[in-house]
């Protein structure tokens, strides 16, 4: 993989809208040239008989079934309100 450049990296920091140095740019195109020559590496590999994959573990849904319940019944869920009115409870105004 090329290179990449100061100017590059100066981009990508103005994106990203963050202020870097000259020296900082030129550390960072160093330092980001070494991560991406090693991210290279498994273009090397051969993956022919490897099928693609979400996640390394075979996961599956763990999610309850979405089965309707009955509720509280209104009078039991009134006892823990503190005014009501109507059978509503009562909030007060916000506006």
């Amino acid at each position: 993989m090329a290179k990449l450049t100061k100017e590059e990296v100066k981009h990508v920091a103005n994106l990203a809208r963050l202020a870097i140095t000259e020296e900082e740019a030129e550390k960072f195109a160093e330092q980001l040239g070494k991560i991406t020559d090693f991210a290279e590496q498994l273009n090397e590999l051969d993956t022919t008989n490897v099928e693609p994959t979400t996640h390394v573990l075979p996961l599956v849904n763990v999610m309850r079934e979405d089965v309707a319940a009955e509720g509280l019944a209104r009078d039991v869920m009134m006892l823990n309100v503190k005014e009501q009115e109507d059978g509503q409870v009562k909030v007060p105004a916000i506006m």
